[in-house]
């Protein structure tokens, strides 16, 4: 297997602002891949940098062997990328839109493709309707197909489901996941966590420009398994302060994070002990989101300690 985008030692800063430092992976042909992290991380940046909108400082970039900056063109056309900002030509139809997206790409005669990327996303409907009478979510759906007009084989998406509702996400990933089945590679950034969880087979995270944790999605749960206990309580009120302070609350719920099963029944028997009564229990296990907060807050320590 090949390997479809390649990034290294990429380095971006803005001023003061290092957006990027040191960037480096390797994503292989077919994979789907997630691109995760706060606010503020670098995810966009280091997209604009792949898609030749913004130029970095150090490094180099390559799409399917396309060095990003020295053969741009061919780079970019073999890119497909949905932006997280909602830009459009108020001017056009959304067929209109994607024949001219097309066209950009030297493509003639792409009617079928097109109206099977209508179908697809729901737009044939919409297909002749001014761009400016859209509501936001249908915006979204058209800068997904104009990011798939030219059939890219890698394909980047920023934020795709921000804003949207239940069942243009369920459609779009239906469709994004039989590109994929395909042959093609999905970059995907969220912050719909279970999303990632769902669809990516390998997942980096970056915090203040650097790659904080890169693995299988599976292995990433595997390395902050654990399980938690989800009491509501009657009587919460009478929850002795050791068990408190074992705990946090939540809307109601106090959560209990347990290093093994054995650890359920003696809780439970305190718990019944100080006279509380359990009105609900579930026991859940670890997810992405918990991968996730794990990950952040040992970045936290780590560059607290860079720092002293």
């Amino acid at each position: 297997m090949g390997v479809a985008v390649s990034i290294q030692q990429l380095v971006k800063s803005f001023g003061s602002l290092r957006a990027l430092d040191g960037v480096s992976l390797d994503i292989a042909e077919g994979e789907f891949f997630g691109l995760l992290g706060p606010n503020g991380a670098g995810k966009t940046t280091l997209i604009s940098c792949l898609a030749g909108l913004v130029r970095p400082d150090q490094g180099q970039l390559s799409v399917l062997g396309c060095d990003v900056l020295a053969d741009y063109r061919e780079a970019r056309r073999r890119l497909g990328v949905v932006p997280q900002e909602l830009v459009f030509d108020p001017f056009f139809s959304v067929r209109e839109t994607l024949r001219i997206q097309s066209g950009y790409f030297g493509i003639r005669n792409n009617e079928a493709w097109i109206d099977e990327i209508l179908e697809n996303l729901d737009l044939t409907a919409k297909a002749n309707v001014n761009m400016r009478r859209l509501s936001g979510g249908m915006k979204r759906r058209v800068l997904v197909a104009q990011a798939l007009v030219h059939k890219p084989p890698v394909i980047v998406l920023d934020e795709p489901t921000a804003g949207v509702d239940v069942e243009l996400r369920q459609g779009l990933w239906h469709f994004v996941q039989r590109l994929n089945r395909e042959g093609h590679t999905v970059i995907l950034t969220t912050h719909y966590l279970e999303e990632a969880e769902a669809l990516c087979g390998r997942i980096a995270m970056l915090k203040q420009g650097r790659i904080v944790a890169l693995d299988t999605t599976s292995n990433l749960l595997a390395r902050f398994t654990r399980h938690t206990l989800n009491l509501r309580l009657s009587n919460e009120s009478g929850l002795p302060e050791a068990l408190r302070v074992r705990a946090t609350s939540n809307e109601g719920t106090w959560v209990f994070r347990l290093a093994g099963f054995d650890e359920i029944e003696p809780l439970l028997a305190a718990i019944r002990q100080a006279g509380c009564t359990i009105d609900d229990l579930r026991l859940t296990q670890t997810d992405l989101e918990d991968v996730f907060v794990g990950v952040m807050q040992a970045a936290d320590v780590r560059e607290g300690m860079a720092v002293r």
